[in-house]
């Protein structure tokens, strides 16, 4: 089974309660899972599956405790090409920023040779007010396909 990380950005603690429940999805399906509020990436190397879930904050950026992450990502460019992403983006389709955050960490991810496993899900507040569900489905659709 696979070991799969989910790196979260949250901040009211939305997006970790949906990695919350994405990793016990896989989990009982025998996969190894972490859920992490403060990635680093000696601690990553292990895993060969990333799964951001992430918001927006302000005008656009990543949550303040993804950010140290995003930096290292940034001034480390590391070889990531042995690594698959997936991104779960929660957002308020209100603001003209919806769902913009995460994006920047998912370019430096493939810039630095990771690829993509599975298409992006974004999840709209407005129109999804429990987003688990809209995360469990987009889950279920592409779980059997992890090695």
């Amino acid at each position: 089974m696979a070991k799969i990380a989910f790196l979260v950005g949250t901040t009211l603690g939305g997006t970790e309660y949906i990695a919350d429940e994405l990793a016990e999805k896989l989990t009982e399906l025998g996969h190894e899972t972490e859920v992490m509020l403060t990635p680093e990436l000696a601690d990553l190397k292990q895993f060969s599956l990333w799964v951001l879930v992430c918001s927006t904050h302000g005008a656009g950026e990543l949550p303040d405790n993804i950010q140290p992450f995003y930096k290292q990502i940034m001034l480390e460019m590391p070889d990531l090409k042995d690594h698959f992403y997936a991104l779960c983006a929660v957002g308020d389709s209100s603001y003209d920023t919806f769902c913009q955050g995460p994006e920047k960490l998912i370019s430096l991810f493939s810039q630095a040779g990771a690829k993509e496993f599975v298409d992006k899900i974004q999840i709209d507040v407005q129109q999804d007010p429990i987003p688990e569900e809209p995360a469990l489905a987009w889950l279920s659709s592409w779980q059997n396909s992890i090695a």
